[in-house]
């Protein structure tokens, strides 16, 4: 059933303070601060009824009222306002995407740190395993007489690279060639269909040995990786600031479940479809049971030259400022998804 226009009004008071104080709201607040063209009577009986419908709860008799997970939902879905970001907001998440980046791992980990520094946060971030990547290239440049960097492009516009030692002089000659002639092999294959290399990638093997067996443990480390998804936490500590967990035993469950990868995943994944923001809200218990902690996950889908590189947001208490959170996770999408273009693709290009 929907609420009217007045309560919406009156509800989306009640969340914006209490984000603010994380104090009960009372209806004087709400009048003095908020809402001066309405009664405390008309507020009173307002908030009266907005409680039996689920979305507020008093935790005194005497005391002002909070809003409970259906209110936050409501909030987020339809009463909460969009911001635009700080200049010096702004200015941090440039600092982090400032400098070319070549890893996913590295523009992923930056996500989670810049988040959970904006937002003041606990953010998190779940990299997927990149064995299914395709190579579009291989290069080979020669450092010393007896070493080389080894660079492999895949189709993510991202660059995994390692060193070599080949323990005896070889000719720049011999690095051009081979570069040449590996990278044209290796072409268009994903790291998971070189763990079982074919007879034309044997006879490069032959050729190239020592170089091949550096890149084929490289790309063998990529495919058989232990997990599909790895999740890096940022912040962590900052939980202990919000009043929600002075508590001891609700600081320690919530630790609890962040320290626990199986349950922290579903929370994190996003599955919203690829046509929108690929926002996601969870708002409620961590868990099935009763126990779990109460929190919000809001979460992003993140894309490098269309294609999807993993998800990242925060988690925290249900009481967050949920606009700044998701004018956050957008402006930080927007900043990823030009990276290949003014960075990665630029310099392919030039080469």
């Amino acid at each position: 059933m929907g609420i009217s226009e007045r309560k919406e009004k009156i509800l989306q008071a009640v969340v914006d303070s209490y984000i603010v104080s994380c104090e009960p709201i009372s209806s004087s607040t709400i009048r003095q601060t908020y809402l001066p063209e309405l009664s405390s009577a008309t507020i009173r009986n307002e908030l009266a009824t907005l409680e039996e419908m689920g979305y507020l709860e008093q935790p005194h008799t005497s005391a002002g009222r909070v809003p409970t997970a259906q209110a936050y939902r409501l909030y987020v879905d339809k009463l909460m306002p969009r911001r635009k970001l700080s200049k010096s907001e702004l200015s941090i998440v440039k600092q982090y995407f400032n400098e070319k980046i070549t890893e996913i791992d590295d523009i992923l980990k930056n996500t989670a740190k810049v988040i959970s520094e904006i937002t003041n946060l606990t953010s998190v971030a779940l990299i997927p395993n990149v064995k299914n990547a395709r190579i579009e290239d291989i290069k080979i440049v020669k450092l010393t007489a007896s070493s080389a960097l080894v660079i492999i492009v895949t189709d993510l516009g991202v660059l995994r690279d390692g060193m070599v030692e080949l323990g005896e002089d070889f000719s720049e000659e011999y690095f051009f060639s081979a570069s040449k002639f590996i990278g044209k092999a290796f072409k268009g294959y994903t790291f998971r269909d070189l763990v079982e290399p074919d007879r034309a990638i044997e006879e490069i093997k032959n050729e190239y040995k020592k170089l091949f067996d550096v890149i084929y443990t490289m790309i063998k480390n990529y495919a058989t990786g232990i997990s599909d998804v790895d999740v890096v936490l940022e912040g962590s500590a900052k939980l202990l600031d919000q009043p929600e967990y002075a508590n001891v035993e609700k600081a320690k469950a919530m630790l609890e479940f962040l320290e626990t990868k199986e349950q922290l995943m579903p929370m994190v994944k996003n599955n919203s479809a690829p046509d929108d923001m690929r926002l996601n809200i969870r708002i409620g218990r961590a868990g099935d049971d009763e126990g779990s902690p109460e929190c919000a996950v809001v979460t992003a889908s993140y894309s490098l030259n269309g294609v999807n590189i993993g998800d990242a947001g925060v988690i925290g208490p249900i009481r967050m400022d949920y606009s700044k959170v998701v004018s956050v996770l957008d402006y930080i999408g927007k900043t990823i998804s030009v990276l290949p273009e003014s960075k990665n693709n630029k310099e392919d290009k030039e080469d």
